[in-house]
């Protein structure tokens, strides 16, 4: 006979948690495993973190996904490391070289590198990898590139906002490039280190990727999975931030009592505001997030919005851990 199978008793939970994400583990299953330890009812989070890099990914709890996609968008930092002289199927460690070539160190002196990092700063087109989420004809491209069969892929226009690269030696000694990228999204930053490495005469591919930053948020300000797991349950409700940390860039508007359930209604509200592409709106009494949205002529108009119940649970709290226990036995 079987023994008894356990489920976590779920609560709402609504803020972001900070995690500085380990190696190996895919977004999706992290963001399982921490909505598991915090036994939180809704969990989501701010774009895929290959399993292969580390490093700050936000995970948005209740509430908090409602505004997941901000951090979609937003700008992001990391730090990489490709390996000089060989090419692979995947353009990192994963796939198979197919390619090698001798590196020529004498000629990549910091003028050359500095003309590769201008050459490769602004507005420039990337060719996603084949071993990438984007679809063809409704199939991931990573589908096809398993099958053996290699489509064509149109170049994505992309923005690198500021590129620094050094040489330097991988963890097994061998001639690298250091990058620090910040960066649009939809940039790949393996294709750009496949990229570096051919504009430099040998090719290259990625041994290390780290995300130092995105949207403003620093790595130094987050969690790790072996630190969150070491917490009691306290301990681990109180890393998570309230709502509004992912709104730190907007504009913030405060409406009285009436404006603030009308606004929480979906009606637009006039005032005297200052137009903005983005601002926070709070109540004033009780002070409480509402949603967000943006002004346009003195109008304030509703985008994304939370739900009475969800202003009320936050309000109150998130609830603690009950004295029957946090497991329920089927």
């Amino acid at each position: 006979m079987n023994a008894p199978r356990t489920r976590v008793q779920r609560r709402p939970v609504h803020g972001v948690l900070l995690l500085d994400k380990p190696l190996g583990w895919s977004s999706n299953d992290i963001l399982q495993k921490v909505k598991w330890l915090l036994r939180a009812e809704k969990a989501g989070h701010t774009g895929t973190l290959d399993p292969l890099a580390s490093g700050v990914l936000p995970l948005c709890f209740g509430a908090a996904t409602k505004f997941s996609q901000l951090q979609l968008e937003a700008e992001k930092t990391y730090e990489a490391i490709a390996r000089l002289g060989q090419t692979t199927t995947t353009a990192d460690a994963e796939g198979d070289v197919v390619l090698e070539r001798a590196v020529d160190l004498a000629a990549i002196t910091p003028e050359r590198l500095a003309q590769v990092q201008a050459q490769f700063t602004g507005d420039i087109k990337q060719v996603p990898p084949m071993h990438s989420a984007l679809k063809k004809d409704g199939k991931a491209l990573y589908e096809y590139a398993r099958a053996g069969i290699e489509v064509e892929r149109p170049a994505r226009d992309v923005t690198i906002h500021a590129l620094n690269l050094s040489l330097v030696q991988d963890d097994q000694g061998h001639p690298a490039i250091k990058m620090r990228v910040t960066c649009s999204k939809g940039t790949y930053i393996r294709t750009l280190g496949e990229d570096v490495g051919e504009a430099l005469g040998c090719g290259a591919h990625l041994r290390f990727l780290r995300r130092v930053e995105t949207g403003g948020i620093d790595v130094s300000r987050c969690v790790t999975l072996e630190a969150l797991e070491a917490m009691n349950d306290e301990e681990r409700i109180a890393q998570v931030e309230p709502v509004d940390a992912l709104l730190h860039r907007h504009a913030v508007v405060t409406l009285g009592e009436e404006d603030a359930g009308r606004y929480l209604s979906g009606l637009r509200r006039r005032g005297s505001w200052a137009d903005a592409p983005a601002v926070a709106v709070y109540g004033e009494r009780p002070h409480a997030l509402l949603g967000v949205g943006r002004v346009v002529s003195g109008e304030l108009i509703p985008e994304r919005l939370l739900s009475p119940l969800e202003i009320q649970q936050i309000l109150e709290g998130t609830p603690r851990p009950q004295a029957s226990g946090i497991l329920e036995t089927l």
